[in-house]
């Protein structure tokens, strides 16, 4: 399926009038190097503007004259990682509703996610039509934060998921087709719109609220990929997936979390090469910050918290009303680890998303370093993580400009003062954040 350019035709249009300047050239020197496939060792990254132009042994690598050098002896660079299930706008303090989508919010999240070294983010879904002229400000830059891809409104059910009184959105975040030619026209309007990627609700909520009817995910998928558009689906159950698979959807966008996966499923995943996004944390974060409120004096989790968070994590009340509820999704995690286990083992592809952003609790930044210790505790290697959430992000986004420390590519990258291939809890340690050839963001605590 073509894929069509993430750069919109007026700014092509200008990037080939305007004059040519000067390149920014900087040399990142001594720096133990990941490069989102393999580990390639201590290595010298000629940055010019925004892309990289070698990568190598110092001794393979020129710098000319004039660069600036950076020595990262003793530290450890990696990509910048990629969420492909994230929101933005969607909430503020302690509270999630479609009242919180500001320029303002959403370019503050994005900041976020980029102090935490997620340089990239999709939001799949609930974008109102302020989500296109944000998109387009992040991409000229300036603006300090995360990239922005995402799928505009996406595709809901009508009475159904997303529920729109619980997550108290409104009628512009999402689009509910009653027929598949409602459907068709729903997928149009989102492709005159340049979304990089098309999303569907088919989750029923447990049987509480009308699912996605198969017609209508068959109609949305064709008339996306006829559009040049991926198509990710929200699910819960392994009956949804293999639903969303059949109708050849790109990419199963949560974890399947009511029972194991069985072996039809991952055989028409792997010959369909239909993605899979485990999002583990989306139901950790239900009761991870009552289990363990000594997060609350942890600088790397404090980072990330608005005042209405740390007051809600600070109040013993809330926090016992989280444990007892606490059951079902540490069930959920536990399946959905299981799952992640069998289908990588299998050779499914594997992405990399948290759902962070669309309810208060599955926090920006933190939420992705949390997905890698799980994905870690699952049975993947930290190499494995890691290849997920860089190159295995890029590939499913379709993105072959980043994701991967490789000439020609964006210089979005990570400086750590540790390896996070030895213990993947090294993430954490974040000392410098660069992106398109910059330093956007330093060290977190």
């Amino acid at each position: 399926m073509a894929r069509r350019s993430l750069l919109p035709l007026g700014l092509a249009a200008f990037a080939a009038t305007r004059p040519a300047r000067a390149e920014t050239l900087v040399a990142l020197e001594g720096a133990e190097v990941f490069d989102g496939e393999r580990r390639i060792g201590r290595a010298t990254i000629l940055v010019a503007d925004d892309v990289i132009r070698a990568i190598g042994p110092a001794a393979s690598v020129t710098v000319p004259a004039g660069a600036r050098r950076v020595d990262l002896a003793g530290r450890v660079v990696v990509p910048g990682l990629i969420s492909a299930h994230s929101h933005v706008g969607n909430s503020g303090g302690a509270e999630t509703g479609g009242r919180f989508y500001t320029r303002e919010n959403v370019l503050d999240q994005l900041r976020q996610f980029a102090a935490y070294g997620v340089t990239t983010v999709t939001a799949l879904g609930l974008g109102p039509a302020a989500f296109f002229d944000i998109r387009e400000e992040v991409r000229r830059g300036g603006t300090g934060g995360a990239d922005l891809l995402g799928a505009g409104m996406g595709v809901g059910v009508p009475d159904g998921t997303p529920p729109a009184a619980p997550m108290n959105l409104n009628d512009s975040q999402v689009a509910r087709p009653n027929t598949p030619e409602e459907a068709r026209e729903a997928i149009r309007m989102m492709a005159r719109r340049r979304v990089d990627i098309v999303k569907l609700w088919v989750d029923d909520l447990g049987g509480t609220v009308p699912m996605m009817r198969p017609e209508i995910i068959v109609a949305a998928t064709e008339e996306a990929h006829a559009q040049g558009l991926r198509v990710a689906a929200h699910i819960h159950d392994l009956e949804q997936a293999r639903i969303v698979v059949q109708s050849g959807v790109d990419v199963v966008a949560h974890g399947v979390r009511d029972m194991p996966v069985d072996a039809a499923l991952i055989a028409a995943m792997r010959q369909r090469g239909t993605w899979y996004i485990p999002t583990i944390q989306i139901n950790e974060a239900n009761y991870l910050y009552a289990d363990r409120p000594e997060l609350l004096s942890d600088p790397f989790f404090a980072r990330a918290l608005n005042a209405g968070l740390r007051a809600q994590f600070g109040d013993p009340e809330w926090r016992r009303k989280a444990l007892e509820a606490a059951a079902s999704s540490r069930q959920e995690v536990a399946v959905n680890q299981r799952n992640l286990k069998a289908l990588h083992a299998a050779g499914v592809r594997i992405g990399f998303g948290t759902d962070s952003g669309a309810t208060a609790n599955r926090i920006p930044g933190f939420a992705e370093h949390r997905e890698l210790e799980l994905m870690v505790e699952a049975g993947l290697t930290p190499e494995e993580a890691m290849r997920c959430a860089t190159g295995g992000s890029a590939a499913l986004l379709g993105l072959e400009d980043r994701g991967l420390l490789r000439p020609g590519r964006r210089a979005d990258l990570l400086v750590l003062d540790a390896d996070p291939l030895a213990d993947i809890r090294n993430v954490h340690r974040v000392r410098a954040v660069w992106q398109r050839g910059r330093e956007v963001s330093g060290a977190i605590g």
